[in-house]
């Protein structure tokens, strides 16, 4: 996804999301390539991997991961309850690293999960996009320090809401 040029005022990041286990996309893709798994992938030697990095602290908490199983009926659960994850510490101060890197060129986000679509990755692409493309009016906040961003969190769900009192219906009742 492209939307302007890297570090334009207002220019949606690129930020694409690829499986470690696809060599031969992962090598040609173009940006930062970071490892967003907690785990490092099996099979897979450290030396001469096609990454830039690997965040463990961005990743979902293992208690997280393994309530999940990547079974696809828990996945909306699951999102929020990362995006909940997301917007506190550690992985708060992984998030503003990773929206500062996305706004000085394209970022690549590497799991070796399988089902990319219903990953922990997927969820971690959207929020750096909200994040980055969603502009707050007026104050001193910085585009990727989680404090200003903290009261869209539903406490409920953990969905980014559009304003800290705008209406919004989730199975938690919050707001």
């Amino acid at each position: 996804m492209t939307g302007g040029e890297a570090g334009a005022v207002g220019a949606m990041p690129d930020i694409s999301v690829r499986r470690m286990y696809r060599p031969e996309e992962l090598e040609t893709a173009a940006g930062h390539r970071v490892l967003v798994d907690r785990l490092w992938p099996r099979g897979v030697r450290k030396e001469g991997a096609p990454l830039d990095e690997w965040l463990r602290d961005v990743a979902p908490s293992t208690d997280l991961r393994r309530w999940y199983g990547h079974e696809p009926q828990r996945f909306a659960e699951f999102a929020g309850r990362y995006r909940h994850e997301l917007a506190s510490t550690p992985a708060s101060g992984a998030v503003g690293g990773l929206l500062e890197r996305a706004g000085r060129g394209p970022l690549v986000l590497v799991t070796a999960t399988r089902d990319v679509e219903h990953s922990g990755a997927a969820v971690l692409r959207d929020h750096l996009v909200r994040l980055a493309g969603g502009g707050r009016a007026g104050g001193d906040c910085e585009g990727g320090d989680p404090a200003c961003w903290a009261d869209q969190v539903c406490d409920g769900c953990g969905q980014m809401v559009e304003g800290p009192h705008q209406a919004h219906h989730c199975p938690g009742g919050s707001r």
